[in-house]
Formats: C-alpha cells, structure tokens, sequence
C-alpha cells in the first residue's frame, strides 16, 4: 500500500489532449501536506502516516498537544503503508512528488447528499403504469409474499436516505499537475461537491 495525500475537489472542467480529443476532467487542489504521526505494529498495531492539511484558526486541547510542534492543520486522514522508515513527523510531502501525468489514482470522498429518496432515484426501479385507472405510478409496489417468508428479506432495495456516504472511484486517470498552483488534474468525475475534502492515492 502507497501514501497517499489531502486535498479538495475544486470543480470540474475539460483539457485538450494534443490530437485535440476533449478530456473531461475533475480539478483538486492539493496543498502540500504534513506528516503529523507514523503509525508502527508495535505500538498501535498497524503501520500507517498520519497526514494533514489546511489551516485551523481554532483546535481543541488535545489537539495542540499533538500538534505541539507542528503546523495548526485543519484536517488528519491515515494512509495505510508497509512500511514507514521512509517518513518522520514533520516532513512535508507535496503533489509532484508523489504523482506525475499517466499515474492512476484512487480518489476517495464523501458524495453529494440527495435526502430522502424514491426507489426509482435511489435504486433505479421501473415505473407502474400510468394509465387505465392505475394508482401505482412511483409507489414501491410488492415487497414480498404474506404467507411465506411472512416477513420482508433484509436489504431489500426501499425508499430511504440517499448520498452522503464515503465512495471511492479507482484507477482515475492523472490527466495533467501544476505544482506551481497545486492542482491535480483528473480525468473522470469524483465524488462531492465542491470545496469537498478528497484522499488521493495511486491504484
């Protein structure tokens, strides 16, 4: 497993490749990142690097004790690794050095929320008829027999809560970096909204 780094999804816009094809692409902004903690088997069990972003104008106690000769950064996320000989606390870690143009990445987040939702947004159902005296149009219709199972199987597909959940789309496309204005260009759409907090990692 590789390091991985913050950043926040900007938007998205598109780039022409050289033949003129059109790429859609998601732009992050990827600031350079602290390493706030290492994570070792002996002590805690798993070995991962602890990495933050941002700036925070205001931090709990226990968090400037941790912090304590470290930049205030706003947000920490844990990077599983092998092995963390290769990181101290403190060590900044920055875009380009990490992914170049033709890398693919894994880009996890949280996805835009929808409220509650129907079957037919939330799951992609059909709809009933809309004709010939049916009242059954966006309705869940049938969830099981009466008699036997006498009861609803567990996970079936019903209207409820939609978004706003971690996803992670895999083995997006590096498109183009510019270490100068920490972006990261991605082809493909990531999840959240804009401003959103993203992990990027390669695949």
């Amino acid at each position: 497993m590789s390091i991985g780094i913050i950043g926040r999804k900007a938007g998205m816009t598109q780039v022409f490749a050289e033949d003129g094809t059109m790429i859609p692409v998601s732009v992050l902004i990827v600031e350079p990142n602290t390493v706030t903690r290492l994570r070792t088997a002996e002590r805690d069990g798993y070995t991962a690097v602890q990495m933050g972003a941002g700036t925070a104008k205001r931090l709990s106690r226990p968090r400037l004790g941790q912090l304590r000769d470290l930049p205030r950064v706003k947000h920490q996320r844990e990077f599983r690794v092998d092995s963390v000989d290769d990181y101290q606390v403190g060590q900044e870690v920055r875009l380009e050095s990490l992914f170049a143009a033709g890398d693919k990445v894994d880009v996890t987040g949280v996805s835009k929320g929808r409220g509650f939702a129907g079957t037919i947004k939330r799951h992609h159902f059909r709809r009933g008829p809309e004709t010939h005296g049916s009242d059954s149009h966006r309705q869940v219709g049938s969830v099981g027999a009466g008699t036997t199972p006498g009861r609803v199987y567990r996970g079936l597909g019903m209207a409820g809560h939609m978004g706003d959940a971690r996803a992670t789309i895999k083995k997006l496309t590096v498109v183009r970096t510019d270490p100068e204005r920490n972006l990261l260009l991605v082809k493909g759409s990531v999840p959240g909204a804009p401003n959103a907090l993203v992990m990027v990692r390669k695949a």
